[in-house]
Parts: C-alpha cells; structure tokens; sequence
C-alpha cells in the first residue's frame, strides 16, 4: 500500500469475515452514534480523540495486517485513513459508504439506542440560529440579519473544504458524548 487510502465493500468485507479472517474495526463516529448501531465486531474510537499511533500499539494484531475504518457514510473514514497514513501507519482500510452502506449490505450489526445523528444536529442547529436571526432583526435590530449570513457563510465553507466547525461542537457536546 503506497500511501493511498485504500477502501473495501461491505460485501468484500463480509467475504474476509466468511472465510473466517480476523477483522480489527474502529468506528470513528461518536459515542452516541455508535450506540444507536454499529457493526458487532467493531470498537468505538470517536474521530476527534483518534489517535494513530496508540492504536497501533494497542493492536492484538501483527502491525503488518490491515484493519479497517468505518463511520457513517464514509466522509469520517477517509479523514481517520489520512491521519494514520499521514502519521505512516499505511495498513489501514476504509469501508465504503459506512455503517449505512454496512448495515444495508446485511453485515451483522448491534441495534441499540436510537439517537440524533450529527448531521441531522447540524441542520437542526443550523436551521434554528438563521430562524432566530430573522425573527430577532425582523423584532429587534436589522443588525441580527447577520447572524443567517454568517451560518450561510459557514455551511459555504463547510461544504467547499468537507469540515464542518458546527459538527465539530456539537460533538463535544455532553449528550453525543
């Protein structure tokens, strides 16, 4: 592996498993994400605490066998593959479209708490702040009409460079924790 990130199908994934391989999975979404469904055989390491090097010291494996990526649609993945190649940890796989794509493919999976994915707490958040601008700078002050712009701005930035600040904060918060 040539310092490219490398992915694998839900299905490719489950044919290893068949054939009786032993899979190392990291799940790089939250806690609470991680909760609501997962697959059975992965371990939770959240993508703002991911830290490649401990991981690999940690491994029960040989340092030379691959292990294997997984978050929600795939985004997480490939950012949590770039820190463990760019720290030189280059056997490390992401699994393509994520527990989504995981969980449809008929991978065995743990259901658990249902909880509000971070991205629905984005919009969530991000549809109320330009809610209470309009209506504050309709009430109050013009002035709140900046609050909406500077969240446009944000979801401009965010979708352009695939980082997202709010996404960032939100997971810190205590019920995601």
């Amino acid at each position: 592996m040539n310092n490219k990130k490398q992915t694998i199908s839900p299905t490719d994934l489950q044919a290893l498993i068949d054939k009786g391989e032993q899979i190392e999975v990291i799940d790089v979404r939250t806690p609470a994400e991680f909760r609501e469904l997962h697959l059975d055989i992965a371990q939770n390491i959240p993508l703002d605490k991911l830290n490649p090097d401990a991981v690999v010291r940690g491994r029960k494996r040989r340092q030379s066998e691959p292990f294997y990526i997984i978050c929600r649609s795939g985004s997480r993945g490939m950012k949590a593959c770039k820190e463990f190649i760019d720290r030189g940890h280059k056997h490390v796989i992401n699994i393509e479209g994520g527990t989504l794509a995981a969980s449809k493919s008929g991978l065995p999976m743990v259901d658990g708490k249902k909880a509000v994915s971070l991205d629905r707490q984005v919009r969530i958040a991000a549809g109320l702040i330009v809610f209470l601008g309009v209506i504050l700078s309709w009430k109050i002050h013009h002035g709140f009409l900046l609050v909406p712009g500077l969240i446009g701005l944000g979801l401009t930035f965010s979708g352009v460079t695939d980082t997202c600040g709010m996404a960032t904060l939100l997971s810190k918060m205590p019920w995601n924790a």
